[in-house]
């Protein structure tokens, strides 16, 4: 019979995966489409760096150092995500106002909500993987019973 113990483990191995597997994925994705323009566009970039090295370091050691650098990574991935959604927005308007300086106001945001370039909603994959991150961080047995510092 698993315990509840390797149960929660199996479930923080897969967390870990699934987030490796998504940012991946996604620097792949950011990388294709030369996201690198302007200085803020290698905010993402940068982040999935940090994370596969704390995740590669946390995967080796396994302290609770490693943890805590693990929840700042995730902090800063949920933070880029708010961030990015008002770049691309603000990206998104800039790019309609040149084209229609009478746009309305509600046509505006229509135009940059169904924009495909820059995708609105594109960086809360960032939030997503901070979440889920932070899952992976506060589900450890460790942080739970001492409250890494």
């Amino acid at each position: 019979m698993v315990s509840e113990v390797d149960r929660v483990e199996r479930l923080r191995r897969w967390l870990l995966g699934v987030l490796s597997l998504g940012l991946l994925g996604t620097v792949t994705e950011l990388l294709f489409l030369e996201h690198w323009e302007q200085p803020l566009q290698l905010a993402p970039l940068l982040l999935i760096a940090a994370a596969f090295a704390v995740v590669f370091w946390h995967y080796r050691r396994g302290d609770e150092k490693s943890l805590r650098w693990f929840k700042i990574v995730m902090i800063l991935f949920v933070l880029s995500a708010f961030i990015g959604i008002a770049a691309h927005f603000e990206g998104s308007a800039e790019f309609q106002l040149e084209l229609d300086p009478s746009i309305g106001m509600l046509d505006l945001l229509m135009k940059i909500i169904h924009a495909q370039a820059p995708p609105l909603l594109a960086p809360g994959m960032m939030l997503v993987f901070g979440l889920i991150g932070l899952a992976y961080v506060y589900s450890d047995a460790r942080y739970r019973r001492s409250e890494v510092k």
